[in-house]
């Protein structure tokens, strides 16, 4: 029977038997997607590590109000004003601040700095066996199977004690941009017929810095602002507090006590999906798409009626979306968008892309009354954009390619993620992750083979 054949006629039936009607959710007051009626996150944990604000209850009523991100109670605003007035990079410091609970002196940054440089060289068979040799179409497929190689390289993989998961959540942290670095260049020599570039890595560079030399090689270069920008990037990056999808799916996995490499797989399984991680593509996507069809970029009467026709499926890819608009949580604003948005003007203006930087102004300042127009409001939408709105702009100025954003949002936040691992596996109340499904199947007895009748038709 062919291939084709017998997946067409289970399609009907498999079909069938997934429909649940929308009404037996509000029957069993299910919070779908683990989201409360109002929209708000179903409260499933307690954390330590980060603090995601975007409104306040009162009475039963969510009040918008300016978003705040705390990594360890502080504030992120803080902590990135801190390091870019000192003219240096925060990623190190970020992950030490993360795992520790607090910030490094000068002497322990220097120290930790120098030992997550001299973890991030790849063995050469593993490189060879791992990330060339097997095809691969995707960065974060290769990355994700990399990650569970590294299993086979580690004396003690499925040590859960608190020094080893230590010592692993370093390794992996360290490691990730390199095997995303040697990932996209087979991708790119395999696929697009590109030389193939494996560059060693430099102890003496920074995070964001040795991303660039492993991608782009000396004789290409990178801009000081640059780097600073990827940097950034890394660190605004870094953590989102434990209920979003990808750090969610981490404690999940991790709930049950396997290996780090397995979980952090999951993970990446999990920002792979267009609806976490893809954002930024698809606002870059859209804007490219805006540039093409609007004649005078400085018309907002102009950019309205076409994010309008955007809105009513009839611009763009038909969605009905205007990408990066929007967020789970945050209201008002995204405070990692405000502080984005100030060096993106920067590299703009660097790249003789300000008129361009103006446009993605334009967008932002304008969709919340588009969608009033588009809703039939009286007063407009509380909405704000979010980080992915600015990062594509940013990583296009870069000259990265489209291949290496949702890796790169990885590189970043697997710091948060190795660190929600270790709460989950260390706190005392601690109890594998097992929520309930209410079965709405109806019952129905088993029938002798030589009875059945099929009902597909």
């Amino acid at each position: 029977m062919e291939e084709n054949h017998i997946i067409s006629k289970l399609e009907k039936p498999v079909k069938r038997s997934c429909d649940i009607d929308s009404s037996e959710y509000e029957k069993y007051d299910v919070k779908r997607g683990l989201r409360n009626a109002d929209g708000t996150g179903v409260l499933v944990g307690l954390t330590n590590i980060g603090d995601v604000v975007g409104y306040r209850k009162e009475e039963g009523e969510v009040i918008p109000m300016p978003g705040k991100l705390y990594y360890r109670g502080i504030d992120l605003e803080d902590i990135t004003d801190g390091f870019q007035k000192e003219a240096r990079h925060g990623f190190d410091e970020t992950v030490f601040l993360l795992l520790t609970g607090y910030l490094p002196s000068s002497d322990e940054l220097k120290e930790f700095t120098a030992y997550m440089a001299s973890l991030r060289a790849l063995p050469d068979d593993f490189v060879k066996d791992m990330i060339l040799s097997m095809k691969g179409k995707d960065v974060l497929n290769i990355l994700a199977r990399s990650v569970l190689g590294l299993y086979i390289l580690d004396d003690k993989p499925d040590d859960i004690s608190l020094n080893n998961m230590i010592r692993q959540s370093l390794n992996i942290i360290a490691k990730f941009p390199t095997i995303v670095a040697y990932s996209y260049q087979a991708l790119r020599h395999l696929y697009k017929g590109k030389t193939l570039s494996i560059r060693h890595p430099k102890p003496g560079l920074t995070t964001a810095q040795n991303f660039l030399h492993l991608i782009k090689g000396s004789s290409r270069g990178y801009t000081k602002l640059e780097a600073d920008l990827l940097d950034l990037m890394f660190v605004l990056h870094a953590e989102h507090g434990g209920g979003n999808n990808s750090t969610f799916t981490m404690r999940v996995t991790s709930s049950s006590e396997t290996d780090i490499y397995s979980s952090v797989t999951s993970a990446i399984g999990s920002l792979k999906g267009p609806l976490h991680g893809g954002a930024n593509v698809r606002v870059l996507d859209m804007m490219e798409n805006i540039k093409e069809n609007v004649k005078d970029w400085k018309d907002e009467e102009e950019v309205e009626n076409y994010l309008l026709k955007i809105l009513n499926k009839q611009a763009n890819d038909f969605s009905g979306k205007i990408y990066g608009v929007g967020h789970a949580v945050y209201t008002l604003s995204d405070p990692r968008a405000i502080i984005l948005k100030k060096k993106a003007r920067e590299l703009a203006i660097e790249k003789g892309r300000l008129e361009e930087f103006e446009l993605y102004s334009l967008v932002e300042k304008i969709t919340p009354e588009v969608f009033r127009v588009f809703k039939g409001e009286k007063t407009a939408k509380t909405l704000c954009i979010n980080v992915d709105f600015y990062s594509g702009f940013v990583y296009s100025c870069l000259e990265i390619s489209k291949e290496l954003y949702t890796p790169l949002f990885a590189v970043a936040r697997v710091s948060g993620w190795c660190t929600h691992r270790i709460e989950e596996l260390t706190y005392s109340a601690k109890r594998i992750i097992r929520p309930a499904f209410k079965n709405v199947y109806q019952k129905s007895d088993y029938i002798p083979l030589s009875s059945r009748n099929s009902p597909v038709k």
